[in-house]
């Protein structure tokens, strides 16, 4: 038999029998009428978990994870207020059915059956995924939430006390509330959970408030590994910074009166909390899932044994709150409720096209005040000394200082946090002078951890601020790639638009440092960034347009709500000349706030007939080789991308006309860069002869060999030579010439 049937008479059989299992008598401040409605969350969810192995049976239901077992969560749900926002375990529905009962207008047994049917009418999802989340109930959605949505977690809770400070137009949580996060056992293991708590306890001990309450919920297996027995209580009672809390999550009455104590400790100190909750997991990981082909028999028998159900009929009865009969009927109407809705839901259309499935990548604008730029008087505050070298050039370095200074002026919601950016003011100087003029509520100096880092901005977003995080290298970024891959660019995919985390990333990137480095400090690939649907990567080649597409970033993200990564190339940072020593001919002057260049729109110079096709440094080098070209009789005209994702492909198009040839100029490794993109794109929507010059496959060195694996202004002037002479693509791990 299905364990779920066995479970389920087992459960009539012993309440009519009057059998339950031992456990403390009934305390605590849990009225009876909310005892009921906790109990009346539990049966709903138990029986969802029956009702969706049914549907997945009769083909009418996909991939399911249950929350049998976990059921406690009921009660945690009933000690918190149902604005706290909850970033919740995957195993908590019975913590979504209990708060649907809290919100008048929702309908915690279709909303879930229609998720669970992918149906298109699903409330969260809109048919996508199988995942719990209310944009009413305040739970963002989540799907393997294996200890990824913690970091967030923590950012949404810092946000507090900074929207307390500093409100933001789109506010959403309340000054007196707090988050809850929930997850399993297994998952604390993960070096994201641990990771988290970490930067929660850090700031903690800093006095910075930090309303968040973690719940663990421990079934004491993960899939099919156990947790050693104590395991989380050694390694989370003692922690500093870090309030602990343990409750049986099989009695109602206890895990309510500890999870409001924990509430009521986080809600008033402002600190974060440990809940540790011990519950069962009955039937299985998930429902393709035989537990019995890992576990002795007599060990899933003990937990089926442990029901919490059960649990909660004894103590409903002791207490005298229901009888064995009405406990029965209540469990019996959450079974005819879940039937009857099942048979409606499963006929609901679903997603058919590409289209509808993708409709949800890119959110829907947003009404925002629109910033009319700062006071004079304001900016001639802030900007202090600087302004009066505000009209001469400069390179790209104070540009972008001066850019985020206007942007942070003009829209008193945008926030910046990464290490280093504050006192020290970046690596690079990028950020000099920013704690000074806006404070280290909107300038913050984090710990150091890329997860936190992107972490607390995917939070404080969810709270009306747009964030703008700074990771310090570009291959740091892969100590926390999934932040944006899993979390910040599904989210509003997994919402269907409702929930979004709108921020720009600023990354500084790419290759051709001096003697700095190697491959972590140099690191010439974005691959990890270019394939994440809905994402906007951007990457200026020059002060000013740095400036004007930053502009264009905070525009998208603020009123587009779109995720944007801005990569900086470092080697462009303090670079003055272009052709000769003290020529400036790479510094260029302020542009005005208002001026902008849009997302999509590729810049050129020049107009003869062998087009190069580049970015970032790349373009500073074709300038270069363009020269020695426009020597030897081959004129050409240089298209900078700009906008590297998505391909800014009419943009390209139009910028070719009249061309004869093109070359690809990519300063990222051959396999897996963006030249192999563009190669495709040519290939199919032109005929130019084209071809590409790439760096090797090869990481970076340090010392005089720094650039030699890369293109330079000499490789291009013969890669182009190549190409316009003979219609060949020059090799671009550097051996001879191939014919295309």
């Amino acid at each position: 038999m299905d364990r779920a049937d066995v479970v389920d008479q087992a459960f009539r059989d012993r309440v009519l029998a009057g059998d339950f299992p031992h456990g403390e008598a009934p305390s605590g401040p849990l009225e009876g009428t909310e005892a009921v409605e906790i109990f009346r969350a539990q049966c709903l969810s138990r029986n969802l978990d029956r009702q969706s192995r049914k549907m997945q049976a009769a083909g009418q239901g996909y991939y399911t994870i249950g929350s049998s077992g976990h059921e406690g969560m009921a009660a945690v749900a009933a000690a918190v207020r149902p604005k706290d926002m909850a970033f919740l375990h995957y195993r908590d529905g019975a913590f979504q059915a209990m708060r649907s009962s809290q919100v008048p207008g929702t309908n915690a047994a279709r909303d879930m059956l229609l998720s669970f049917a992918t149906s298109a009418d699903d409330p969260i999802s809109g048919g996508r995924h199988k995942v719990l989340g209310s944009k009413a109930l305040a739970i963002p959605p989540q799907t393997s939430t294996i200890a990824s949505h913690l970091p967030k977690a923590v950012g949404a809770a810092y946000s507090i006390g900074l929207a307390k400070r500093n409100p933001p137009e789109h506010k959403v949580l309340a000054d007196d509330g707090i988050v809850l996060c929930s997850f399993g056992d297994a998952s604390a293991n993960h070096s994201t959970a641990q990771g988290a708590i970490n930067a929660a306890r850090w700031t903690s001990c800093q006095s910075v408030p930090l309303p968040l309450l973690f719940v663990c919920e421990d079934n004491g297996i993960g899939i099919s590994t156990r947790t050693p027995t104590g395991w989380i209580a050694a390694n989370f009672s003692n922690q500093p910074g870090l309030k602990y809390f343990d409750a049986n999550g099989l009695d109602i009455y206890q895990t309510f009166r500890v999870a409001q104590d924990a509430a009521d400790y986080v809600r008033t100190q402002r600190k974060p909390a440990f809940l540790h909750l011990s519950v069962v997991r009955l039937y299985g990981h998930a429902g393709s899932d035989l537990q019995h082909a890992y576990l002795p028999k007599d060990v899933f028998e003990s937990w089926e044994a442990d029901d919490p159900l059960l649990h909660s009929a004894r103590l409903l009865i002791d207490k005298r709150v229901l009888t064995q009969d009405e406990v029965l009927r209540l469990y019996r109407d959450a079974e005819t409720i879940c039937a009857e809705t099942a048979a409606e839901v499963v006929t609901r259309p679903r997603l058919e096209t590409a289209e509808q499935v993708s409709a949800s990548l890119i959110p829907s604008p947003r009404d925002c005040t629109p910033g009319n730029g700062p006071t004079p008087e304001a900016r001639a505050a802030a900007f202090g000394a600087d302004i009066g070298q505000i009209d001469s050039p400069q390179p790209m370095n104070r540009l972008i200082n001066w850019a985020l200074t206007d942007l942070m002026l003009d829209h008193p919601e945008i926030i910046t946090m990464g290490e280093d950016i504050g006192r020290k003011g970046g690596v690079y100087g990028v950020t000099q002078k920013l704690i000074q003029r806006f404070g280290p509520s909107r300038v913050i100096d984090t710990l150091l951890d890329e997860q936190s880092i992107l972490g607390l901005a995917i939070g404080a977003a969810h709270n009306g601020f747009i964030p703008m995080p700074e990771i310090q290298f570009l291959a740091y970024l892969h100590n926390a790639e999934d932040q944006i891959r899993g979390e910040a660019a599904t989210l509003p995919f997994f919402s269907n638009g409702q929930f979004t985390n709108p921020m720009v990333v600023r990354i500084a990137g790419l290759g051709y440092q001096k003697g700095f480095g190697g491959h972590f400090h140099n690191d010439n690939s974005f691959a990890v960034l270019r394939d994440i649907p809905g994402l906007v990567v951007a990457c200026p080649s020059r002060g000013d347009e740095a400036a004007m597409m930053l502009r264009e970033c905070v525009r998208l993200a603020r009123e587009e709500q779109r995720v944007v990564v801005f990569i900086e190339p470092i080697a462009l940072y303090p670079m003055r000349d272009l052709l000769l020593e003290k020529d400036g001919g790479w510094m260029s002057r302020y542009p005005a706030p208002d001026q902008r260049i849009g997302l999509g729109e590729v810049g050129v110079e020049g107009d003869g007939p062998l087009a190069i096709l580049t970015y970032g440094n790349g373009r500073y080098l074709s300038r270069q080789a363009a020269e020695d070209l426009s020597a030897e009789g081959i004129e050409t005209r240089i298209i900078d991308l700009r906008w590297v994702a998505p391909l800014p492909q009419a943009g390209i198009l139009s910028a070719l006309a009249g061309a004869e040839k093109v070359l690809i100029v990519d300063e990222c490794r051959a396999t897996g860069s963006l030249s192999e993109a563009l190669m495709a794109f040519l290939h199919e929507n032109c005929d130019l002869a084209h071809a590409r010059h790439a760096a090797q496959d090869c990481f970076i060195a340090t010392g005089p060999a720094y650039a030699a694996t890369m293109p330079s202004r000499e490789s291009i002037r013969q890669a182009a030579r190549a190409l316009w002479e003979n219609g060949r693509e020059a090799d671009p791990n550097g051996g001879p010439t191939r014919n295309r």
